[in-house]
């Protein structure tokens, strides 16, 4: 058995297939998923796993160069994008680099998941909470 904190071997999977540029995206419960991008369904009710406990738990498992959120996130949830931001902030902290952050329309996130490994749909029922992490190298 492994010693780390991610048990879920689906994710493992994806992430210890991951090289520089690749994209593995994080939902919410209503995010849609394109038939032709691996999907990982967490949800099992209504905020559960929430969509912060499953990115912190990711975040600490990939090298991490770049995120992309939805614009609307800044206006319709404010409270994650703060959680977001915070947690980008400890990363770069412990990564020695920075994070670039970039914000596109939903609509436009919703296209880019069609170029990620996969998506791991989350229970969190708020909007917006959507995420895409692209992979940087350890070297």
């Amino acid at each position: 058995m492994r010693k780390g904190q991610l048990f879920n071997s689906d994710i493992y999977q994806v992430l210890s297939k991951m090289g520089h540029t690749d994209q593995i995206a994080i939902g919410d419960a209503g995010l849609p998923i394109p038939d032709t991008t691996l999907r990982i369904d967490l949800a099992l009710t209504y905020g559960i796993p929430s969509f912060m406990q499953v990115f912190e738990l990711i975040s600490q498992e990939m090298q991490i160069e770049k995120v992309i959120l939805a614009a609307e996130i800044q206006e319709k949830n404010p409270q994650i994008l703060a959680e977001i931001i915070e947690r980008i902030s400890q990363i770069e902290q412990i990564q020695n680099n920075k994070i670039e952050i970039i914000y596109f329309p939903h609509e436009m996130l919703k296209k880019q998941t069609h170029h990620c490994k996969a998506v791991i749909r989350t229970g969190e029922c708020t909007p917006f909470a959507n995420i895409i992490l692209q992979s940087g190298v350890i070297f």
